[in-house]
């Protein structure tokens, strides 16, 4: 049976299960004796381990019967939970996410998790109760007592044995890393420098692709040819900084060959228990997934209805928006020359197209809307792992979960969210101490909410952490160059925070590396920017600080002002519109050698369109009176000065393309019911 026409469901259901393997685990530590939700963790990894089996993706279908079977015990109320099985249990779902990516990525789905097997098969046997992980233990023994030492092939072994009879030592050496290093890879890449300066590496475990990428936990192991001395080999490796342990055997060839029986057998031994678990445990599985009752996608929560929904493509959505895209042009187009030619059974025809195309229309974009839930959703593991890595309390609060974007903007906002809410969880909520000292609870708050407004959708980041200290912010600029002591003097707060997205600017006083306030927030802004979106700061000192994400709710059919200039057509966004007016040619003031209009009792920025995009047969200046349309970005306002409003429409934005270089102040084109093509103006270049 050829599984590949399954193999898209299958990724697709695994995520699925492997988001609630994790949403169900982090509600379970928050409360370890409701049984009911580890039925539900049971369930999912049981048909996780179905579905494995029956696409043959044995290594995943085994580690998932592991972790299974230390759910039996806890669902039957034969073991408690306790955080080192919770550690262990999202360590597991950790490797079974990087299996799932590598056969997104056309791999087998195999990964090392022989340190994670091991804790689990040592929960599971009540041999750990806590402390050392049994996998960290067994590297802290003494390499002769080391079952598992590294396999090696015939010509390893040959080359290892010939050393020790031409006089070379040889030597198993075992390297601990300190478990609080940060840049486990960066050590061992040195401990490797070190040795290969007076000597050979023949052999290491993790392989040193592994190493370098840090896919290990704490220890390596490798064989070693020179002609130092095993004390002076040890003094050296333990001089490097974040070095725990090393463990430095000098082996002959009796004991070389002991060790190779020793890493054979292991090997062996583990691949017939692998075998016989997988026949004994998959097999059924396997039987049942086939049943025409039973599929492999089945949710983790069977609802007694039928499913309602399906899963489609989005390229398949994307080829239907620009069909549609299509339609409304010829839409327009009907609809003028129906206006045009007077008839009136034309009019009422197009009337009536008109109406089911605007209903189709409303479908068609809420087809390609998606819950910000599918990005939300990820962050509370992330949020607790960085609260257990930093010693900190932090209780992630989400809101408005259920808030729509367009599939264009749910796709490119997931990384700077990632970065804000690292950067509230490191640098702006305090230690515990810290907030004691303050008088705050030790729990720190950190609020993640989404909500619409008009044509945007906000999403805000805020923690009660200690805020932004207007002073360290402008000392921090000031010596870092970006501005001069003058200039932050006439500075406002809010301009003043907008300092932090300047590039490389940061104000921690210890730069680590979850984040540092500061430290890539230009790249966050420029992303935001690029979506037609906009961050702002609020921050009070000793309170906490609000970052508002602000971005445009869809980026295929937007509503737009339709304007002229000279014998140019262009459409400026009604989401960027506060209004339009009339404004004699005297009111328009030079000050500094801006241009300036008073508007609701404040001066405004004046910008004249023609002189922007050099429009050759207009010139404003020479009216008595002026067309202005007032638009907005965040809490400034400006002026953009045209010769006629032709009226509002419904417009398709199309990319520019690679014909055109980037053009400030455009952020697109559309096609007008009269086949000509307007330019789309984007607001936020206007405003400085």
């Amino acid at each position: 049976m050829d599984m590949n026409q399954y193999l898209s469901m299958f990724i697709d259901e695994s995520n699925d299960h492997l988001q609630s393997l994790n949403d169900n685990m982090l509600q379970l530590e928050g409360n370890p004796e409701d049984l009911s939700i580890v039925q539900v963790i049971f369930r999912s990894a049981h048909t996780l381990k179905g579905m494995a089996a029956t696409m043959g993706f044995e290594d995943l279908a085994s580690l998932t019967h592991k972790m299974e079977n230390v759910l039996d015990l806890v669902r039957n109320e034969k073991l408690k939970m306790k955080d080192y099985i919770f550690d262990t249990l999202f360590k597991s779902l950790d490797a079974l996410e990087t299996m799932v990516q590598d056969i997104t990525g056309g791999g087998e789905g195999k990964a090392d998790v022989s340190a994670i097997v091991a804790s689990l098969q040592a929960i599971e046997s009540g041999e750990w109760t806590g402390g050392e992980s049994p996998a960290a233990a067994e590297t802290s023994k003494p390499v002769e007592s080391i079952s598992s030492a590294v396999d090696l092939d015939e010509f390893q072994y040959s080359v290892l044995d010939q050393s020790i009879a031409e006089g070379h030592r040889v030597f198993y050496i075992d390297v601990l890393v300190s478990e609080d290093s940060q840049l486990k890879g960066v050590r061992a890449y040195m401990v490797f420098d070190l040795l290969e300066r007076s000597g050979e590496v023949v052999k290491s475990f993790p392989t040193v692709q592994d190493i370098e990428q840090e896919k290990f936990e704490r220890s390596f192991s490798l064989y070693y040819i020179t002609t130092k001395e095993a004390q002076e080999l040890e003094k050296s490796i333990l001089s490097i900084s974040e070095i725990e342990s090393a463990k430095v055997i000098q082996l002959d060839q009796e004991t070389l060959q002991q060790m190779t029986n020793q890493a054979a057998a292991a090997v062996e031994a583990e691949t017939v228990a692998i075998a016989t678990a997988v026949s004994q445990e998959v097999a059924p599985a396997v039987k049942t997934e086939q049943k025409p009752a039973a599929k492999p996608a089945a949710p983790a929560k069977q609802a007694a209805a039928p499913s309602r929904t399906i899963r489609v493509d989005i390229e398949r959505l994307d080829v239907l928006m620009n069909l549609f895209s299509e339609l409304l042009i010829d839409r327009s187009r009907l609809e003028q020359l129906a206006s045009e030619t007077g008839n009136n059974d034309l009019s009422d025809t197009v009337a009536h197209l008109s109406r089911v195309s605007s209903d189709l229309q409303n479908i068609v974009l809420k087809l390609r809307m998606v819950p910000v839930d599918t990005v939300f959703n990820r962050f509370p593991r992330m949020i607790r792992d960085l609260a257990k890595t930093l010693d900190k309390k932090i209780d992630l609060v989400i809101t408005g979960a259920e808030t729509e974007l367009d599939r264009t903007v749910i796709d490119e906002i997931g990384d700077p969210l990632v970065h804000l809410l690292r950067n509230a969880v490191d640098h702006g909520v305090e230690s515990i101490a810290e907030r004691i000292a303050a008088g705050k609870p030790e729990m720190g708050t950190v609020n993640l909410r989404a909500f619409h407004s008009g044509n945007h959708v906000f999403i805000e980041i805020e923690d009660d952490g200690k805020g932004i200290y207007r002073e360290k912010l402008l000392q921090t600029a000031i010596k870092r160059g970006v501005v001069t002591e003058e200039q932050g003097a006439k500075m406002s707060d809010d301009e003043v925070n907008q300092l932090l997205f300047a590039p490389g600017f940061s104000t921690a006083d210890k730069i680590s590396d979850i984040s540092g306030r500061g430290v890539g927030l230009d790249v966050v802004k420029s992303k935001i920017t690029s979506l037609g979106g906009n961050v702002t700061i609020h921050s009070t000192p000793g309170k906490g600080t609000n970052f508002s994400v602000q971005l445009p709710l869809t980026l295929s059919i937007i509503a737009a002002m339709l304007v002229r200039v000279g014998s140019e057509k262009y459409a400026i966004p009604l989401s960027s519109i506060v209004e339009t007016a009339i404004v004699q040619r005297e009111q328009v003031r030079n000050i500094h050698g801006n241009k300036m209009i008073t508007f609701r009792e404040s001066l405004i920025p004046y910008l004249s369109l023609n002189e922007v995009f050099g429009v050759p047969d207009f010139n404003d200046e020479d009216e008595s009176e002026t067309e202005i349309v007032v638009i907005r970005k965040g809490d400034r306002l400006a002026a953009v000065s045209v010769e006629e409003f032709i009226g509002q429409s419904e417009i398709v934005l199309k990319s520019m393309g690679s014909y055109l270089p980037s053009i400030e102040g455009i952020s697109g084109a559309t096609i007008l019911g009269d086949g000509q093509v307007a330019l789309i103006v984007d607001p936020n270049a206007f405003i400085k």
